[in-house]
C-alpha cells in the first residue's frame, strides 16, 4: 500500500472514530442533564429545608455541623445536599435515638420480646424506635440513591467532556492526514 492511501485511510478512521466521539459526546450531555433534571425535580418534590440554626448548633458531632452549615436553609435539591442531609442530619438524629444502635438490632430486640414485654411502655418504646429507624433508613435509602445518581449525571458530563475533546483532536488529526495525503507521493 502507498503512502498516500495508507494516510487516506488511517484520516478516514480517524474521522469516524471523531465522529463516534461526537455522538458519544451528544448523548452523555443529555443523559447528565436528563440524570440532573430528574434528581433535582424529585428531590425539590419532597419540598425539605435543609436544617439551619440551632437545629445544627445542636449536634453532637461537629463534623455533622460543618457538613450542614454550607447547605443550611437552602431548599434540598441536589445531589450533594441529600447526601450531606442522609449522612449529617437524619442518621445522627437515628444514632442519638439508638444509642448508635442499628435498625437490624432494634429490630432484633423488639421481636425477642414476649407479647407482654410488647404491651409494657418499654417494649412500645422500643417498638416505636425500631419504627423510627426503619423510617429513617427509608428516607436515608432514597436520598442516598439521588446522590448516586446525581453524581453519574455529574460523571456522565466530565466524560462527554472528554469525548468531546478527543473528537476535536481526532479531527484535527484527520484534516492533517487528508492534508498529507494530497500532496504525498504515490509511491509504495
Amino acid at each position: 500500500m502507498d503512502r498516500k492511501s495508507l494516510d487516506k485511510l488511517i484520516s478516514a478512521t480517524g474521522a469516524v472514530l471523531a465522529l463516534v466521539l461526537l455522538l458519544g459526546g451528544a448523548l452523555l450531555v443529555w443523559a447528565g442533564q436528563f440524570v440532573d433534571a430528574q434528581v433535582g425535580s424529585q428531590l425539590s418534590a419532597q419540598d425539605i429545608t435543609m436544617p439551619q440554626g440551632e437545629a445544627i448548633s445542636k449536634l453532637a458531632n461537629e463534623s455533622d455541623r460543618a457538613a450542614l452549615e454550607p447547605y443550611a436553609g437552602q431548599k434540598l435539591d441536589g445531589p450533594q445536599q441529600a447526601k450531606a442531609f442522609a449522612d449529617h442530619y437524619i442518621l445522627a438524629h437515628m444514632n442519638a435515638a439508638s444509642d448508635g444502635r442499628t435498625y437490624e438490632e432494634v429490630s432484633g430486640e423488639y421481636t425477642k420480646l414476649s407479647a407482654e414485654e410488647k404491651a409494657t411502655d418499654e417494649g412500645k418504646a422500643l417498638g416505636d424506635l425500631r419504627q423510627t429507624l426503619f423510617m429513617g433508613n427509608t428516607l436515608r435509602g432514597t436520598l442516598l440513591t439521588a446522590y448516586a445518581f446525581g453524581t453519574i449525571g455529574q460523571i456522565a458530563l466530565i466524560a462527554a467532556g472528554v469525548a468531546f475533546a478527543g473528537a476535536v483532536v481526532l479531527g484535527a488529526l484527520s484534516f492533517l492526514g487528508f492534508r498529507h495525503a494530497r500532496v504525498a507521493a504515490p509511491t509504495a
